[in-house]
């Protein structure tokens, strides 16, 4: 196949037996450091080809933003030709990864001890919903994760219901921990010359990243509960409003409360035994929050956004995602990368050495087939 530029993963091959969207974004992310993705998909394609709206010339937002960088090619496992292609595929590649039901490729021996039989390099990546024990049937849907974890328990008022999150977190989640477990599984093939299986599941991938409300639980024996916009362990935290809306305002220590209270024109505040420290905030923030906002009304939030800022008080107002793309903008952030004609988000890590790549545009469906056939068959 075509050289492309090198990366920190220069070198490595990967097969992405995955779909809709944990997997596809893990893959997302080591084939802009570098790695060569394969992307092999069924007769009818990644499930996200057909998720839309929003579309762009035809083609579903949600499959062009995780597939970039990659080459794809059509293969159905129950015919035995394209099943060899497949064999031939992971006997090469370095990593392997896929989402299939568990036990769901061991019919046609993709299962990790099949490949590995004839791979001992490779490192084999597995992402399930539920594991693959007594939750093995349960289809891993983030939604359903987002339910099933805690999480939605959470999201919302207090006195009204239950809410998902506006984006599939968990499967971000497990996208973000296959990709690192991956690494460490190749950093150890680096000094072992031998592969392993790397598993990952979204339930467990949701424990981890409910950190302390989780640990609240199992540390603490606590039972966390919805509380708004409001954190539990920290005050202020949270939207307050000001004249023409609202602006996230945070005091994460005592320095910056006071620093928030000079701002405001409060200085005696940080003083108060009531608000002195922050659980002593926390406690009353019935009391201190009414302070707060008295002054926060008698100007816009753009005011007290640059004067906040300028102060060293976190604080933010509550964008729109258009809003949130400007600003990272207007921040240097160079958000927005265009690759073949299709814009898409820049990869979130910076080298200094290194830097990701953006070669090749998200693929049509078998757009590399032919080329990634005769690679395979050449020798």
């Amino acid at each position: 196949m075509a050289e492309q530029q090198a990366g920190p993963l220069g070198g490595i091959l990967v097969a992405d037996f995955s779909r809709i969207l944990a997997g596809p974004y893990a893959t997302m992310l080591l084939a802009d450091l570098g790695a060569e993705v394969v992307k092999v998909e069924g007769p009818g394609g990644d499930d996200t080809r057909a998720w839309m709206p929003p579309v762009r010339e035809g083609t579903s937002t949600y499959y062009l933003g995780v597939n970039r960088n990659k080459r794809s090619v059509v293969l159905d496992l129950a015919d035995s030709d394209d099943l060899d292609v497949a064999r031939r595929l992971v006997r090469r590649a370095d990593v392997m990864i896929q989402n299939f039901r568990p036990g769901g490729l061991k019919r046609f021996g993709l299962d990790y001890d099949g490949v590995a039989a004839d791979n001992e390099r490779i490192v084999y990546a597995s992402i399930s919903g539920f594991g693959t024990g007594a939750g093995a049937d349960l289809p891993g849907y983030d939604l359903v994760v987002q339910a099933a974890s805690g999480l939605m328990s959470l999201t919302g008022e207090p006195d009204g219901p239950p809410y998902k999150a506006g984006v599939a977190v968990f499967d971000v989640m497990a996208g973000l921990h296959a990709a690192l477990g991956i690494l460490a599984a190749l950093h150890h093939r680096a000094h072992t010359g031998v592969g392993q299986h790397v598993e990952v599941n979204l339930l467990s991938s949701a424990l981890s990243g409910l950190v302390n409300h989780a640990s609240g639980h199992v540390a603490g024996g606590a039972a966390p509960f919805r509380m708004g916009n409001a954190h539990p362990s920290l005050f202020p935290y949270e939207p307050l409003p000001a004249a023409d809306g609202d602006l996230v305002v945070i005091a994460g220590n005592d320095g910056q409360f006071r620093k928030l209270c000079e701002v405001l024109g409060l200085p005696g505040l940080p003083d108060d035994p009531r608000f002195r420290r922050n659980p002593d905030r926390t406690a009353n923030r019935e009391v201190l929050r009414p302070m707060l906002v008295e002054r926060l009304v008698r100007r816009t939030r753009d005011e007290w956004f640059r004067d906040l800022r300028a102060a060293g008080v976190p604080c933010a107002p509550i964008n729109t995602v258009d809003d949130g793309v400007a600003l990272a903008r207007d921040l240097g952030l160079d958000p927005v990368v265009t690759v073949g004609g299709v814009p898409g988000v820049r990869n979130p890590i910076g080298f200094s050495a290194t830097p990701p790549r953006y070669d090749l545009p998200p693929p049509r469906l078998d757009e590399h087939g032919d080329e990634i056939r005769a690679w395979l068959t050449a020798d």
